[in-house]
């Protein structure tokens, strides 16, 4: 990633924030409409989000900068809101993390295996589904820009990882991909993302809909007692601050370190193609071992609970607005109706699965279903809107226990459709 390309100014910066305000603004109000009980929630700022990057920014076609129309100076502003994204996923899967944590490993302990099992069909229905597409391409043509079939399973590989918005899969692609394909699979990445965002946060609000289930019986379902002994130190343990802004800082650093530890899967070792948590999954992981145990001796290591709700809901919104303006100045650079619909298929084929398989094979309740469909997409925006639809923050338990199988999985899956075709 370039790194602030170009003059670094207080009137970048100004622009930058107002883009990031104006889009928070627009979103919000977007995702306030409501239709038959449906909204796009904080999905509505990710649509104001490639709006925005679809209308006033450009890629510059010899720097690849992404430059705002409106800016006289030749400003990229892809490092500052890849920042903001970062910034905003830390946040959010932070605080799912502590929030989960309480209730999460026994959850985890009941539903071992579903979860495995429910992680890994999503994913490998999702390959499965990303392999018939080759195979359609090979018959009807690989698309007007592409002459190659290593070219085309490059952009199907993009496409998938942007269907399951999956970072993880789409950076394991890249180092996977001979290097004169790399731009496919970015490309791939950036058109699918966009259904794989939408797809999911609809998904999870018709159901319920369409079942019409009774949220106040399922949320019953979903009831897992916290520790007693945790209990018994309410108002007796030291705070750093009252707001556990340090607690939560603290998960953050050792989420990010974590995160970066790299796992060599070739024999090439580091130089080769490796598997990490990355900061998604570290900060994930972290946070949820700091949210079972909740202290160290007599020192809380638990942030409040409306800092965590805060910083959800913002990290949330910033992530969905880093990640949109690039992808809507990227769409329109490069769409094309076919590839679209291959994203679109990746989408709906997995998701749909993965619910009837918990449903039926499983015997899970919708909400712990809907959950792990969350988790086993890697659909960060769609648990904010199943938490929101399901009325409790419970569901992020099992979003949280299926996210580290799926997370895996799809990467795994992502390089072996490169090495088979």
């Amino acid at each position: 990633m370039k790194l602030f390309n170009g003059v670094i100014s207080i009137s970048n910066i100004s622009t930058l924030l107002f883009v990031v305000f104006a889009v928070l603004l627009f979103g919000y109000l977007i995702g306030r409409i409501t239709i038959k009980g449906i909204s796009l929630g904080d999905a509505g700022v990710f649509i104001i989000a490639l709006l925005f990057g679809a209308l006033f920014f450009h890629v510059d076609e010899w720097t690849g900068d992404l430059l705002f129309a409106a800016s006289s100076s030749h400003y990229d502003f892809e490092a500052g809101l890849s920042l903001l994204e970062s910034f905003g996923l830390i946040l959010f899967v932070t605080s799912v993390g502590f929030i989960a944590g309480p209730k999460f490993f026994g959850n985890f302990k009941r539903n071992f295996k579903s979860y495995v099992l429910l992680g890994a069909i999503v994913i490998v229905s999702g390959g499965l589904a990303a392999a018939g597409c080759i195979g359609l391409g090979e018959v009807i043509g690989y698309g007007s820009s592409i002459k190659t079939q290593d070219g085309f399973v490059a952009m199907i590989v993009g496409l998938l990882s942007g269907s399951l918005t999956s970072t993880p899969a789409f950076s394991a692609a890249k180092a996977t991909v001979d290097a004169q394909y790399q731009g496919l699979v970015s490309v791939g990445h950036g058109i699918a993302y966009i259904f794989g965002v939408i797809g999911v946060v609809l998904f999870v609000q018709l159901i319920p809909k369409l079942t019409k289930a009774n949220m106040e019986v399922e949320r019953a379902k979903l009831v897992v007692k916290a520790e007693e002994e945790k209990k018994s130190f309410v108002g007796k343990l030291f705070e750093i601050d009252h707001m556990g802004i340090a607690a939560f800082s603290l998960a953050a650093i050792l989420g990010t370190f974590i995160g970066q530890i790299k796992i060599p899967l070739s024999s090439q070792g580091l130089s080769g193609t490796c598997f990490s948590l990355t900061t998604t999954g570290g900060c994930l992981l972290v946070s949820l071992v700091l949210g079972h145990f909740g202290r160290f001796g007599k020192v809380s290591i638990m942030p409040a609970q409306g800092t965590l709700k805060l910083f959800r809901e913002l990290g949330l919104v910033l992530f969905l607005v880093g990640a949109g303006i690039p992808g809507g100045a990227e769409f329109v650079k490069n769409f094309d109706p076919m590839y679209f619909v291959y994203g679109i298929i990746m989408t709906i084929v997995p998701m749909v699965i993965g619910f009837l398989f918990a449903k039926y094979v499983l015997k899970l309740s919708l909400l712990n279903n809907l959950g792990s469909l969350t988790g086993g997409m890697t659909s960060t925006p769609a648990l904010g809107t199943l938490i929101s639809t399901a009325g409790t923050e419970d569901v992020a338990a099992a979003y949280a226990a299926t996210y580290p199988i799926a997370l895996i999985a799809v990467v795994l899956v992502s390089q072996f459709l490169i090495i088979l075709f």
